[in-house]
């Protein structure tokens, strides 16, 4: 095979996986919402693109679980179900719960000053009542656990999951409280992380993970 013809295919493939990145954006943003159908045709002209990296975006993001693929019916954004949730974040809970026990044995001075800055960013951003930046702040805190533990398997599991509950964890924020209480938790995290105590990082993590999933569940019964 040719050079020019290996070239054109990974052409085509960054098209699509550029496109897919674009799509989860318009999801996670609620340009998108849950539920909805999804205008491929509208979509492909709306990008300047074929029909054709379009579909093959939406298959990457149905085999992520963002959207679903109905024959005959086409293509609609994912809706969790209050099931999918409490099937989910116990998984995630003992997900992060390891990468934090992990990160508390393999810590270096460096990693923990790194961990306390963006900690602070979390309080500042909490003081401010500001969800969306104490989101992004949370989302870094949580990468950068990843990085110190530097479990692959462990990264692939959690991003694989992340992404579907990254339609949901933004909302719980939003509960009256909920920002407050989170930062309580993750001052407990820091804390053991500092400590490197790895089964209480690994404790307060995981019990992190299960308020935010209560937190959600309380978001619903008030709408």
């Amino acid at each position: 095979m040719n050079a020019t013809g290996t070239g054109n295919r990974i052409a085509r493939s960054a098209l699509y996986e550029e496109v897919a990145e674009l799509l989860r954006q318009r999801i996670y943003a609620h340009e998108l919402s849950p539920g909805t159908w999804v205008d491929e045709q509208a979509l492909a002209a709306g990008f300047g693109i074929s029909r054709t990296p379009m579909r093959e975006a939406l298959k990457v993001l149905a085999a992520e679980g963002l959207v679903r693929l109905e024959p005959r019916r086409g293509c609609y954004v994912a809706e969790l179900s209050e099931q999918d949730l409490d099937e989910i974040f116990p998984v995630m809970a003992l997900l992060e719960g390891r990468v934090a026990f992990e990160a508390a044995a393999k810590a270096s001075d460096a990693d923990l000053a790194r961990l306390t800055a963006i900690h602070e960013k979390l309080e500042r951003h909490a003081a401010a009542n500001d969800p969306d930046r104490f989101f992004e702040a949370n989302q870094e805190f949580h990468s950068a656990l990843q990085q110190i533990a530097g479990n692959r398997w462990l990264k692939q599991m959690i991003d694989d999951a992340r992404k579907v509950i990254k339609l949901t964890r933004r909302d719980s924020l939003r509960l009256e409280g909920r920002l407050k209480q989170s930062l309580t938790e993750h001052r407990a995290i820091l804390k053991a992380l500092q400590a490197r105590d790895p089964d209480g990082a690994g404790r307060t993590m995981h019990d992190h993970l299960l308020s935010g999933r209560a937190a959600l569940a309380k978001l619903q019964s008030v709408r």
